[in-house]
């Protein structure tokens, strides 16, 4: 049989697209017939203190010389000498959902550790394997990866019923993701803000407790503009309760300043939800211009008037809703995202 480690910093419960897209491809690795270790390397990162990095390091250093280790660009970006220790003794496959230095909210002296760091434990990997082509590119002209040890495995969509909406005629407005300054909620809220006079109403659904602060500015700002009774934020909610919720939704809304792919716009496709959203990193490959509204990140403006468009008008969300039907049929199957990544290892292990 087929063996392969796969190490990543926390549990695999961890409520964001990225954990996710772990889950399922270990998942489909055993599918498909690999032995899958799962490796928890610790928490805290991607600033884990002295005691989690040597903790890491040992328990990495603990796999048999000669098995394959996929190990997730969270850790591997701030781990470089550990990465180069590893590549001399195990085929090392790097995942990167996102270049670390691209979260939002980082100064730009630890932009610069960050990027530094994980163009060097970039650099010792046998493959790069990223979820999208946008943030292929990007690893390429910014970290000097060479095309040649890319691969991009997208995450994958389940088959899911197309959402038959909130029937009212208030509009509801789904946003999901973490509250975290990248996913910008603090430009949402003041887009909604704008459309007082619309009828409307907008859950968020996503974790709340990754950035406290930001979560804290995220209810401030609800309050402040008098929105209270027409935004909730919910926080992490079961598989049961988001499928609930993207089913009763009329338009889905993410305010994103970055995305290495964006999986909650592909689930938002494969529920036929019109999209409004950003042009930042590789949302602009997953929404089609019929099925989406894109905007510049960070433009509030251009949120609000994007919004106002699809609140407003019942007969453009539904041509909308039908484009994101179609969408959804050339989005890649977890079987088929999963078959790529093994293919990979297959490859080069």
């Amino acid at each position: 049989m087929k063996h392969v480690v796969f190490a990543v910093p926390g549990s695999l419960d961890t409520p964001t697209g990225g954990y996710a897209y772990d889950r399922r491809m270990i998942a489909e690795l055993r599918d498909l017939g690999w032995n899958v270790e799962f490796l928890n390397i610790g928490e805290g990162f991607p600033w884990p203190d002295e005691a989690t990095r040597s903790a890491a390091r040992t328990l990495l250093l603990k796999v048999p010389t000669g098995q394959p280790i996929v190990l997730d660009g969270l850790a591997l970006g701030v781990l470089p000498d550990v990465a180069v220790e590893l590549a001399n003794r195990n085929p090392l496959f790097a995942l990167v959902h996102h270049p670390l230095a691209l979260e939002w909210g980082l100064s730009a002296n630890q932009a610069d550790v960050l990027r530094r760091s994980e163009q060097a434990a970039l650099a010792a990997a046998r493959e790069v394997v990223v979820t999208s082509a946008a943030t292929a590119k990007l690893v390429t002209a910014d970290y000097g990866v060479p095309w040649g040890h890319i691969t991009v495995a997208r995450p994958g969509s389940d088959p899911a019923p197309r959402s038959t909406g909130s029937q009212s005629e208030i509009p509801h407005l789904l946003s999901v993701g973490s509250v975290v300054p990248r996913k910008g909620f603090d430009v949402l809220v003041a887009a909604l803000a704008r459309l007082a006079e619309l009828p409307w109403r907008l859950t968020i659904a996503g974790d709340l407790t990754r950035d406290p602060n930001e979560a804290a500015k995220l209810h401030a700002s609800i309050s402040q503009h008098g929105l209270a009774s027409r935004i909730e934020a919910l926080g992490a909610v079961s598989p049961e309760r988001l499928a609930a919720l993207y089913s009763n939704a009329d338009l889905f809304v993410l305010a994103s300043r970055f995305e290495g792919y964006g999986m909650a716009y592909a689930e938002a496709l494969s529920r036929g939800l019109p999209v409004v959203g950003t042009t930042a990193g590789a949302i602009p490959d997953t929404v089609p211009h019929e099925a989406g509204l894109l905007v510049t990140a960070g433009d509030v403006i251009a949120l609000a008037e994007a919004l106002r468009s699809v609140v407003a008008d019942a007969g453009l969300r539904h041509r909308m809703s039908d484009a994101a039907s179609e969408a959804a049929r050339m989005l890649p199957s977890w079987r088929q995202s999963g078959a790529v990544f093994a293919a990979t290892l297959e490859k080069l292990a």
